[in-house]
């Protein structure tokens, strides 16, 4: 017996993005929480952390939660529109981007570029997931021209 819906344990794409959403907001929270500490964890030692530096990688960490529930509720809601998959992934893969060149201009060490990595993997599977055709058991739901109203097809 499982607490996850079946449309998610079923579907092995779903329940990786389930975990990487898991993921994303329990390491938001570590950053949000001690922002210091995971700033030493990734920075050089010529990016030294200053309470400036510390608020906005706390702020940071606060909309790593904010998405990561976001993909969460997504994925666990049945007839949830596709649209969260894109903004989703467009925030990995900016992250990813922003990172790489904290590494490149040596703000950040290699172990920072591994977190970019992920984020960069997880805008793929997010990309492959919206892309998907919905399946029979997923009805698609479309608004009829000029009304407000969705309608299921």
């Amino acid at each position: 017996m499982t607490l996850l819906p079946a449309r998610v344990t079923g579907d092995p794409l779903r329940l990786v993005l389930l975990a990487i959403a898991a993921v994303t907001v329990v390491t938001g929270a570590c950053q949000m929480v001690a922002p210091g500490f995971v700033l030493e964890l990734l920075s050089t030692d010529s990016a030294r952390s200053s309470s400036l530096s510390r608020h906005l990688f706390a702020t940071v960490g606060m909309f790593m939660i904010v998405i990561g529930g976001l993909l969460a509720q997504q994925l666990l809601s049945p007839g949830a529109p596709s649209f969260p998959l894109l903004w989703v992934g467009l925030q990995k893969f900016g992250a990813f981007a922003l990172v790489t060149a904290g590494v490149t201009r040596e703000l950040f060490t290699g172990l920072a570029l591994l977190v970019a990595l992920f984020d960069l993997a997880t805008a793929g599977l997010c990309w492959l997931l919206w892309r998907r055709p919905p399946r029979p058991a997923e009805p698609f739901v479309a608004a009829s021209a000029g009304t407000t109203e969705p309608e299921i097809r």
